[in-house]
Order: structure tokens, then C-alpha cells, then sequence
């Protein structure tokens, strides 16, 4: 599979989903989708999944462009990124996140929702900075905040709209590990097939269950968002 936005390869089991929009990698319909489609191939085929950016870009987030493009597609938008995180998290095979540069908001909750992140050294900026430019930090994103960050962390990192480096972003929560940028993918991608190792059933049933309440959660968030942008959808 493969278009302009996104790509896929399998390497030894190991789906390797590439985005690259050429700019900052916006998540846009067109990008979101393609991500998507992957993911339905890699469910059948793959045993672990390595998501990876540009270099330089991870991704800024939302396409804004698109979400003030009429108040219907931006909230289709919102639904349709809130279902991939939601998606991602609760992935029955390992996900591993390649962060190939700067990640904030949107991207930024892609990083959330992988089960292992690795992150290119470099002068980049992680984190959600809503709050910094003035929009309120969803429901859902706070989930995943919640869950994934370091309790003593989640107020600089969400009400006070903090971004990070690379090596900060690790103690925070945002990575798991920082390696030169030359070396990332590789990284990214053995990590993942020593993850896709492990018995899926197993790995899959546990998941399900350690994740189940935020999930749970995160539905319900995203439709009392949803209620509230289209009240009478």
C-alpha cells in the first residue's frame, strides 16, 4: 500500500506505516485514512506495527486548515482522530512509535497511544500545547495523558500546555528512549519484531484488560464531545 501521504511495508512481519505529507504531517482526512488502512492490513498480516514520521516532523496535530474548513468536517476530522487514538491504544498486536522529530498535540497523542516510543535526538519540541495557544485540552487527550504520563508531570504537561525536548520528553512520558536520529528506524523496527515475539493472544486478552477503563473512558468522552460541537447530529 502506498500514496502520496502514506506508505506501508512489511519487513519481516513487522508493518512499517510511514507518513510523510511533505510539510509538518497534519492529520488530515487524507492522512488519518491512509493510517487507518494500514492498520486493516496489518491486523491480517503483521505481528507488531512501527508507525514513523518524516524526519524533522512527526506530526503538528490537526490539520487546520481543515478544521476551519466548515464546522461538519471539522468535527468529522476531531471523531475520525479520536477513533485512531482509540484504536491504536487498544491495537492487539505491539505498536511502536519511530518519533522522528517534533510531535505536539495531535502528534503528540499519537506518541500516547503507541505501546513503546522511541524518539530522534535533536533540538525538537514534544508535548500538548493547547493550552498554550489557547484551546482546551479534550477530554480524551487528558485520558491518555493520565494513563501514559508521569503523575507528577500531568499539570505541567496538560493545564499548563508544557512542550519538552527529546531527553525530558523520556522523563515525562512522552518516549521511552532517545537514539541518534540516523539510528531511529532501525531501532523502532527491531524493537517491534522483538515485541511481535511475544504470544499475541496473550498479549492482546492483557492489554484488553489493563486498558480497558481508559478506553472505556475515552468513548464516552468523545461522544459528550461530540454532543457538544454537533448538538443536534
Amino acid at each position: 500500500m502506498s500514496d502520496s501521504i502514506v506508505s506501508y511495508r512489511l519487513e519481516d512481519r513487522v508493518a512499517v506505516v510511514t507518513f510523510d505529507d511533505g510539510k509538518v504531517n497534519a492529520l488530515g482526512h487524507a492522512l488519518l485514512d491512509g493510517v487507518g488502512a494500514a492498520l486493516d492490513r496489518a491486523e491480517e498480516e503483521a505481528r507488531a506495527v512501527v508507525l514513523v514520521g518524516r524526519p524533522g516532523r512527526f506530526s503538528a496535530g490537526f490539520d487546520l486548515k481543515e478544521l476551519t474548513s466548515g464546522p461538519e468536517r471539522a468535527v468529522a476530522l476531531f471523531e475520525k482522530g479520536a477513533m485512531l487514538y482509540q484504536r491504536l491504544y487498544g491495537f492487539p498486536k505491539p505498536v511502536v512509535a519511530a518519533c522522528t522529530g517534533h510531535a505536539v498535540a495531535g502528534g503528540a497523542l499519537l506518541l500516547l497511544s503507541a505501546d513503546l516510543r522511541v524518539g530522534a535526538e535533536g533540538d525538537f519540541q514534544l508535548g500538548l500545547n493547547e493550552v498554550a495557544i489557547g484551546l482546551t485540552l479534550p477530554r480524551l487527550a487528558i485520558e491518555l495523558a493520565t494513563a501514559r504520563l508521569d503523575p507528577r508531570r500531568l499539570t505541567e504537561a496538560t493545564v499548563l500546555g508544557q512542550v519538552f525536548g527529546p531527553a525530558e520528553a523520556v522523563a515525562v512520558g512522552y518516549l521511552d528512549r532517545v537514539v541518534p536520529g540516523d539510528a531511529l528506524r532501525a531501532t523502532a523496527i527491531a524493537e517491534a519484531a522483538r515485541l511481535g515475539t511475544l504470544p499475541s493472544p496473550a498479549l492482546a486478552a492483557t492489554k484488553r484488560a489493563v486498558r480497558a477503563g481508559t478506553l472505556e473512558r475515552m468513548v464516552q468522552d468523545l461522544r459528550a464531545e461530540l454532543a457538544v460541537l454537533m448538538p443536534a447530529r
